[in-house]
C-alpha cells in the first residue's frame, strides 16, 4: 500500500468515526420532546 492510499484510508476512518460519535452524543444528550410518549394508556412497564 502506498503512502497516499494509507493517508486517505486513515483520514476517512477518522472522519467517519468522528461523525458517528458526534451523532451518538447528540442522540444521547437531546432531551425528549414534551408529549413524546408512544406507550398506550395503562401500559405496564414491569418491575
Amino acid at each position: 500500500m502506498n503512502t497516499t492510499a494509507l493517508i486517505l484510508m486513515i483520514s476517512t476512518m477518522g472522519i467517519v468515526t468522528f461523525i458517528t460519535g458526534y451523532f451518538y452524543y447528540k442522540v444521547l444528550k437531546t432531551p425528549p420532546k414534551e408529549g413524546d410518549d408512544d406507550r398506550p394508556e395503562g401500559f405496564y412497564e414491569g418491575g
